[in-house]
């Protein structure tokens, strides 16, 4: 259950990026359809091992005037204007899972991370251009899934980019990202405990600040009016960061990417409220 979960938050980050090819006030209310895909990701920012993960499940779009679960991610928007919005929105991001990391090796294995709050939203040239820039600004709490209650720290990801969508079925988009992280989130990641250290692992206090430079790039293709499959990769680098000089930094740049497709199963007659 806990390796589905992962996986359907993982497909749900990649699939929120793929733009749809028309306006939203042409697309339905709803959609309900099955989506399929494989995802691998560098464990954590600076790690030199990978984590994969691979799925089917179902999903589900909604384009509601406040409730929204559509390109632009989940969430609850409070505030949209032609140029601007605030969302309350949800996140998430694959742990180690069973596969133990050699370099936290005797450490306790990274959790299931849930992040949660508000993300502004500018568009910086208009939200129906088809070749459309938006700033982002998403500051989230992070919190363990299997203990909401434990709280992982801040996280602060202030991302410009750039997407385009056009009728031919064709979609891309290309951002980059700095994520930033309090202290308790640095820990996370890079603290390394007295009782944990080795001769090849000295003791380290983790900081606040830079985490990692992020640069994504997103692709899909419209196969029929019910199927879409759609791709995406992200570098990113700990060049400058807050803890690159942690032990547990082994690598300063690392890449993810995954694959996926979806297949829309019913939809509404009822159009977008947009």
């Amino acid at each position: 259950m806990k390796h589905i979960l992962l996986a359907s938050l993982a497909l749900l980050c990649v699939a929120a990026r793929a733009e749809d090819p028309v306006k939203p006030s042409e697309l339905p209310l709803w959609e309900l359809g099955i989506g399929a895909g494989a995802i691998s990701q560098v464990a954590y920012p600076g790690a030199d091992e990978q984590v994969s993960r691979g799925t089917a499940l179902p999903y589900v779009v909604y384009r509601g005037k406040r409730l929204r679960s559509d390109a632009d991610g989940a969430g609850l928007r409070a505030i949209r204007t032609d140029d601007f919005e605030l969302d309350l929105s949800l996140s998430g991001s694959l742990s180690s899972g069973s596969k133990s990391l050699k370099a936290r090796e005797g450490m306790d294995r990274l959790p299931t991370l849930v992040e949660f709050g508000p993300v502004a939203r500018w568009y910086l040239n208009g939200r129906e251009a088809s070749h459309r820039i938006t700033v982002e600004l998403p500051l989230r709490g992070v919190f363990e899934l299997r203990d909401f209650g434990h709280h992982r720290g801040m996280s602060l990801e202030p991302e410009i980019s750039l997407r385009h969508r056009d009728r031919t079925g064709w979609s891309y988009g290309v951002g980059f990202s700095a994520l930033l992280g309090d202290r308790r989130l640095g820990e996370t990641y890079y603290e390394v405990k007295p009782e944990d250290a080795m001769a090849n692992r000295p003791a380290y206090d983790a900081s606040s600040g830079l985490i990692a430079w992020r640069l994504k790039a997103s692709l899909s293709r419209q196969l029929t009016p019910d199927m879409r499959v759609f791709g995406f990769a992200r570098v990113e680098s700990v060049a400058g960061a807050a803890n690159k000089d942690s032990p547990l930094v082994k690598r300063t740049n690392g890449a993810s990417v995954g694959i996926g497709l979806v297949y829309t199963l019913k939809r509404s007659e009822a159009r977008a409220v947009d």
